[in-house]
């Protein structure tokens, strides 16, 4: 039988990937291991039946100051150390990196015993553990064809692997759960698990205007919910939907949302008009910004930089995105397919020991 490492995590953009091909591993016969941290979300996420789940010591990778920046290299040295001795017992074929920090120890372990390395790298621009791990990699698959270019001879644009689920949403469960007729344009807003903070702040300002004209659902992430507006017609807030979520977004008719990739990839591939509010380059590396700009130079989406919000500016490019709508679905129709999931599995079956 043969044997997968995947590993990643930090943040449900590097996971969600995993869930994608994680189907067509198990179908293919593949032993499937998951190297992950204790606490992150990636233990809660990976913990499936028929993935055998193992926990190692990691550290952040920071651009800016932090006293941990001292005591952070030493987990990640004793984590590729774990790693290795994991690597050496499992003895995988592949392993599979989707970034995040806690990769790059279970990278440099994976190396250490000649065990061939796939990574992906969702942004624009590479993430300083993909940068990390790439030089340990045998190829490395982008979402983006401009970080292929940018990472070289070994990179290849394949798309981001998106979970069948993704398209099996039911407009009509979609309005039951939000109790909305379906007879108004309806705005979905997302945030990711841990929402966004000055977007909800905004979205609320502008919900009055808003809600004269269309309904509005809200992802608002874990622990933003406004129990105030609960009662308020036309609007449904969830903290945060998993299974439910395709449902939702098949009723939507707009999106607003951060600019993480794997969820406007999504929303490109659901051929979902979005207006953007990418996270700013002083909470970010600047990822978010460059991805949306990608989008917006190919006609796929509006952007509304975080600086230049508020609840009037965010109520007419929302406004703005609706009146669009027409040709941004056209758009997203003919653009290039939006999931990598094949893609990436060609690439793991290319590299993998024989």
């Amino acid at each position: 039988m043969k044997k997968i490492v995947l590993t990643g995590g930090g943040t449900a953009g590097h996971v969600t990937p995993h869930l994608a091909i994680l189907p067509h591993l198990l179908k293919e016969g593949y032993e499937v291991h998951y190297i992950g941290t204790e606490e992150g979300i990636e233990h809660k996420m990976m913990s499936a039946e028929r993935v055998t789940y193992h926990a190692v010591k990691s550290g952040k990778l920071r651009r800016y100051f932090d006293w941990k920046n001292f005591t952070d290299p030493f987990r990640v040295v004793a984590g590729a150390f774990q790693s290795a001795r994991l690597m050496g017992k499992l003895k995988p074929d592949v392993c599979f990196s989707k970034g995040g920090f806690v990769s790059v120890p279970v990278v440099v372990g994976a190396w250490l015993h000649k065990v061939p390395v796939v990574c992906h790298e969702s942004d624009l621009t590479p993430g300083l553990a993909n940068k990390i791990c790439s030089k340990f990699a045998r190829r490395i698959a982008t979402t983006f064809p401009e970080c292929a270019k940018a990472l070289g001879a070994k990179a290849v644009c394949t798309g981001t692997p998106m979970r069948p689920q993704l398209f099996s949403g039911v407009r009509e469960q979609g309005l039951a759960m939000t109790g909305f007729s379906g007879k108004r344009p309806i705005l979905l807003m997302m945030g990711g698990s841990i929402g966004a903070q000055r977007v909800n702040e905004a979205l609320r300002g502008a919900l009055p205007r808003l809600l004269e004209s269309m309904d509005v659902v809200h992802l608002t992430g874990k622990g933003n919910l406004d129990e105030s507006l609960n009662a308020l017609p036309g609007y449904k807030q969830f903290e945060f939907l998993s299974d439910d979520l395709p449902h939702v977004l098949s009723c939507a008719d707009l999106v607003l949302s951060r600019a993480g990739s794997n969820a406007i990839c999504e929303f490109q591939a659901l051929k979902k008009p979005m207006l953007l509010v990418p996270y700013p380059k002083g909470a970010s590396r600047g990822d978010q910004i460059l991805n949306a700009e990608s989008f917006r130079q190919r006609g796929l989406c509006h952007v509304l930089l975080q600086e230049n919000m508020t609840p009037d500016t965010l109520y007419d490019a929302i406004l703005a995105l609706q009146k669009d709508q027409d040709t941004l679905v056209r758009n997203l129709t003919q653009a290039p397919p939006a999931d990598g999931t094949m893609a990436v599995l060609k690439l793991i079956h290319e590299v993998e020991k024989k």
